[in-house]
Parts: C-alpha cells; sequence; structure tokens
C-alpha cells in the first residue's frame, strides 16, 4: 500500500488550484473592487486553503515523515486569513505585506515538498516551479509594496493566483497518477480466478 501522504493527498493540491483559479478569475472580472472585498476573499482563500492543508497533514502524520511541512504550510495561510479578517481596514501597504509575505513563506514550502517528492520518485518540476514563482511574487510585493496602487494589486494578485491554480491544477493530475500507479499489484494464487 502507498502510505507517502503526498501523493494520496494529491486532491489537496487540485482544491487548492480550483480556490487560487476561482479567486483570481473572480478579482479579475471585478477590478474596481474595494480593498474590503478583496481583503475577504483573500482571508477567505487563505482559510480554506490552510484548513485543508492543516487536516491532511494531521491525516499523514503517522504515515509520511514529511507531514508537518504541509502542516506548517497550512498554519501560515490560516495565520494569514485570520490577520485579513481580523484587521479589515488594513492599509493597502499592509494588504501588500500580508499577501506578499505569504506567497513567500508557502513558495519555500512548496519548493521543499518539491525537494522531499523528487528524492521519491522524481520530476516534480511544476511543484518547484510553483513554489519558485510563488516566492518571487512575495519577494516582489515586499520589496515594492507602495509602488502598486490598487487596481495594479488587483492584477497582480489575480493573475499570481490563476498562473498559480493552473500549476497546481497540472501538478495534481500527475501526483494522481503516480499514486495509481504507485500501488503493488495483488496477484491471485494459483488456480483461483
Amino acid at each position: 500500500m502507498n502510505n507517502n501522504v503526498l501523493l494520496q493527498s494529491w486532491w489537496m493540491l487540485a482544491l487548492r488550484g480550483v480556490i487560487a483559479l476561482a479567486f483570481g478569475f473572480a478579482a479579475l472580472a471585478w477590478p474596481a473592487v474595494t480593498l474590503l472585498w478583496l481583503v475577504a476573499v483573500f482571508a477567505v482563500y487563505a482559510l480554506v486553503a490552510g484548513v485543508i492543508a492543516v487536516a491532511t497533514a494531521l491525516n499523514g502524520r503517522g504515515k509520511d515523515e514529511r507531514w508537518w511541512l504541509i502542516l506548517l504550510m497550512g498554519l501560515v495561510s490560516i495565520g494569514a486569513g485570520l490577520i485579513a479578517l481580523a484587521y479589515p481596514e488594513a492599509t493597502i501597504v499592509a494588504l501588500l505585506l500580508l499577501i506578499g509575505v505569504n506567497a513567500l513563506v508557502t513558495g519555500m514550502l512548496d519548493v521543499i515538498l518539491a525537494v522531499q517528492l523528487r528524492k521519491r520518485i522524481g520530476g516534480e518540476w511544476l511543484l518547484f516551479a510553483s513554489g519558485i514563482l510563488s516566492a518571487l511574487f512575495g519577494i516582489l510585493v515586499v520589496l515594492f509594496p507602495i509602488d502598486a496602487g490598487a487596481l495594479t494589486l488587483v492584477w497582480m494578485v489575480s493573475l499570481y493566483a490563476i498562473l498559480i491554480g493552473m500549476i497546481c491544477l497540472v501538478q495534481a493530475v500527475r501526483m494522481r497518477n503516480w499514486a495509481h500507479h504507485d500501488r503493488p499489484v495483488i496477484s491471485m494464487p494459483a488456480g483461483r480466478a
């Protein structure tokens, strides 16, 4: 039986991708959205993604020694979501920093997960690329928060979310296929049909 929680949790990555795509397309559809709406949407996205990651990590606690990476990623997302809900009147700079730090930390954790998966099965370039993209996005937002206006923020965050969503969905399909092919074949004893 395949006990690798990372492969068995392909659905978590798929759900994360769907949520990111929904968030990205919603932000693109309403570019004149207020910052409070953007804070609320970001908070819901971060909370849902974080809860899914924590539940997956806790489910895999005894099955895989890397469960804590998924737990840490989930806790970071939940923390970012709670901060966004607690302080909805935060300035655009604070919101940008919050989004940037979340993207930076989760991106670094995605890179670590990709390296861990590569040791096990190889070819984890999509998860690695997603992590690098998230980390770079986070660094840019943290370094230049004041240069971005509200509309620029909406476009930047929505395009980032759409790209990450697509990468997560493709990687989830790949992980599902690996998990499916990684299961041992059960043979029937001779003389039984």
